[in-house]
């Protein structure tokens, strides 16, 4: 059996190098396309650490169609796993041309550079942001899109796109259809068991769990708590956290799935990863406590515009149809988070 090539965009990035990890744990080869916006080459070496085996690595930005041609005549990717991507809600409202010219244009650039090279299997990193706002506390595929950020709606525009390109191989190139698997994310947290890659953003992180890390350690000095009067069990938002690493083992399910029933024919799917249920921004924060034993400074703050009391994946069909759950817990995200925060209390500097 031929070892297959996995070209990885954005893999030097926090989900991007755990997948490195698990690929490269799985017999992959991996290459990977960094531009290193918001990311660190270091963590390229410490997959190495980790793993004994090399990556190779190309600095570049997947709008760059040349350079992009010459990695993939150079590499020869069977697959491609795309997390290339800015990602931050607060910033794509301020920002809107930035995330479409990335997120958007950038996967156009790849896609037709894949489609030259005859490369036509595909896992997107997407999210649930895509669902927007709805009644519906438990999401499931079949919800309609209804993005309400630049962010989701970049997401929500690249799902669309590949779902044309899809449906237009399947009638006129038969033989090698595109298969592509639309993964949308809930809230992934914790880091690898090793403590030598986690998440390390740039500035003042946007997500509760990195925030809470730097609370605990000491480079930030107190956390928000956005509402306290959400009809929920303890009148704060509830949010469905996947440990990275069960994520990024999704991704490998989905290239598995690839060769079964349901993309044998070519086709484009999405599928929720997730843990089908919730824990509030207090579960996160005294489980920390408990984990870490150290007491996290934060304040009640007013709701912010947007938030949702509490919504959660239903992941049934990840199961069925790629044979993926998650299995990690709570703690295991804490305790991962605060081994890789506290022995890098600088992150990769």
């Amino acid at each position: 059996m031929s070892i297959h090539t996995v070209l990885v965009t954005g893999g030097a990035g926090y989900i991007g190098s755990h997948a490195c990890v698990e690929l490269l744990n799985s017999g992959f080869n991996v290459v990977v396309v960094d531009n290193l916006s918001n990311s660190k080459a270091t963590s390229l070496d410490r997959v190495k650490q980790i793993t004994g085996k090399s990556v190779r690595f190309y600095e570049a930005d997947i709008r760059d169609k040349e350079k992009l041609n010459n990695i993939f005549t150079k590499e020869k990717p069977t697959t491609v796993i795309h997390f290339a991507g800015l990602k931050a809600v607060g910033e794509s409202c301020e920002q809107p041309h930035l995330y479409y010219h990335n997120n958007v244009f950038g996967t156009l650039v790849l896609t037709e550079v894949m489609q030259e090279h005859n490369v036509k299997q595909l896992v997107f990193s997407s999210s649930a942001t895509v669902y927007g706002i709805t009644d519906k506390t438990q999401y499931s595929e079949d919800l309609p899109i209804g993005a309400i950020n630049p962010y989701g709606r970049s997401k929500a525009m690249v799902e669309d796109i590949l779902r044309d390109l899809a449906a237009a191989d399947s009638k006129t190139k038969p033989d090698k259809p595109w298969k592509i698997a639309l993964l949308r994310y809930f809230n992934p947290i914790g880091a690898h068991d090793s403590g030598l890659i986690g998440e390390d953003p740039n500035g003042i992180p946007n997500n509760l769990m990195p925030y809470v890390a730097q609370v605990a350690i000491g480079k930030l000095p107190q956390l928000s708590v956005f509402g306290d009067d959400y009809p929920t069990k303890d009148g704060t938002g509830v949010r469905d956290y996947i440990h990275v690493i069960d994520l990024v083992k999704g991704h490998i399910s989905a290239i598995h799935a690839f060769n079964k029933e349901q993309f044998l024919s070519g086709n484009c799917k999405a599928y929720n990863l997730g843990a089908g249920h919730g824990y509030s921004v207090l579960d996160i924060i005294n489980t920390f406590e408990k984990i870490t034993g150290k007491s996290i400074n934060y304040k009640i703050s007013p709701r912010r515009n947007g938030d949702l009391a509490e919504y959660y994946a239903n992941p049934e069909l990840a199961l069925k149809e790629l044979n993926w759950k998650v299995e990690k817990t709570l703690k295991d995200m804490v305790a991962d988070t605060w081994n890789w925060q506290s022995k890098n209390p600088q992150g990769y500097q």
